[in-house]
């Protein structure tokens, strides 16, 4: 039975991807959520033996550290982001607005959230980089299995709102007083960036992708093999935030070499490996206690704590915006970059009819998926 549980950790998610091209009411519901959801239904059947228990952990460890460098392989943080000077300080607003409000939701919310330090890391993680960042900063905090799910639920129902005022209500309620977008706004130099290459699973499963793949797979795992000998030159709780932090500047680090940065599918194949970290985390947790008399209160609180984090960060952003001049489009699309992570680019800025911020909102994006790790992580420690 065990060793059915493990390959449907892997199988489960694999699934999920390949029919995700077929049917797209999987991309409607969220992959993330139909992961947790399975997750959550095979570790409350009580069918996974206790004998495997050190086995998923350790799986939960090496499926962040594979897949985080995976992510970042095919994204050139260092060129883009010298493309994309004028959209920079929209960057910079709304990171130091998520961190603002982070300190004034910890100090509201200390005595009621225990070990908010370290939600406050993943709220940064999640709001910077979404996912990949969440997963990975949890890890490296040693967050516990059922906060962990309490917060990324909460977060992304709060997110879910979020979302659909930036789809509907954020550009005529913000343009009350930020400048309009210029005419002239979109002739500069741009790279070009192919928005389906992100989290999209189409040719992702062709046999053509396959050596590219496992390129990319094995130089991911070399990554690995550095950041988890250097957890040896660690004692205590520090092990795992070291080896996040490795494998993410190596991971960075590995993106700036051309035939590593051109490799296809790298992006979705650590997407892959992140979703097996959810499956196992989310089999991990106990839904009876996780919805539980005590429980219900935290999660009331940690509603309460996402929404004054990330609907404060969106008027403080706002805020700044108006004292930096920034135009309402560039406000709202480095919004949804940062808040729901590149994929929902392309989407809002069709809603706010502006094509021209696409590209200046997925760098945002991917720049969010490389500062998120270490952002996460110190402010986590300053607050603790």
């Amino acid at each position: 039975m065990g060793v059915a549980i493990i390959i449907f950790y892997f199988l489960f998610p694999a699934y999920l991807l390949f029919y995700s091209t077929r049917f797209s009411i999987i991309n409607k519901i969220g992959v993330v959520v139909i992961c947790y959801t399975g997750g959550l239904v095979i570790g409350n059947m009580h069918i996974i033996p206790e004998s495997i228990s050190g086995i998923s952990s350790d799986l939960m460890g090496v499926t962040i550290l594979l897949g985080i460098p995976l992510v970042l392989f095919s994204e050139n943080v260092v060129k883009w982001a010298k493309m994309a000077k004028k959209t920079f300080i929209s960057l910079l607003l709304g990171v130091a607005s998520v961190v603002v409000l982070v300190f004034v939701g910890y100090f509201i919310f200390r005595d009621r959230i225990p070990e908010i330090w370290k939600i406050s890391g993943m709220m940064i993680g999640v709001y910077t980089g979404g996912t990949p960042n969440l997963a990975a900063i949890a890890r490296s905090l040693g967050v516990a299995e059922e906060i962990y799910i309490m917060t990324h639920t909460a977060e992304l129902v709060i997110g879910a709102i979020i979302l659909l005022f930036l789809l509907t209500g954020a550009k005529p309620f913000f343009g009350l007083w930020l400048r309009p977008y210029p005419k002239d706004g979109g002739k500069v130099d741009q790279p070009e960036i192919d928005v389906a290459d992100f989290e999209s699973y189409d040719g992702f499963f062709k046999r053509k992708t396959f050596p590219g793949i496992m390129k990319s797979f094995g130089i991911a795992v070399l990554i690995f093999g550095i950041g988890y000998g250097l957890t040896f030159l660690v004692k205590g709780d520090a092990k795992d935030t070291v080896a996040v932090l490795t494998v993410t500047t190596l991971g960075i680090g590995a993106s700036l070499i051309p035939s590593v940065n051109r490799i296809k599918s790298s992006f979705q194949l650590g997407m892959f490996f992140i979703y097996v970290f959810c499956v196992i985390v989310a089999s991990k947790a106990d839904i009876v206690a996780l919805f539980s008399v005590e429980n219900i209160e935290l999660l009331k609180n940690l509603l309460l704590y996402i929404a004054i984090v990330i609907v404060g960060s969106l008027l403080l952003h706002a805020l700044l915006s108006w004292i930096f001049r920034i135009n309402v489009d560039d406000y709202i699309i480095t919004s949804t970059a940062l808040s729901n992570s590149p994929p929902f680019v392309p989407v809002v800025a069709a809603a706010i009819r502006n094509k021209e911020v696409v590209v200046p909102g997925m760098i945002i994006g991917v720049i969010g998926y490389a500062i998120g790790n270490y952002l996460g992580v110190a402010i986590a420690y300053l607050l603790k």
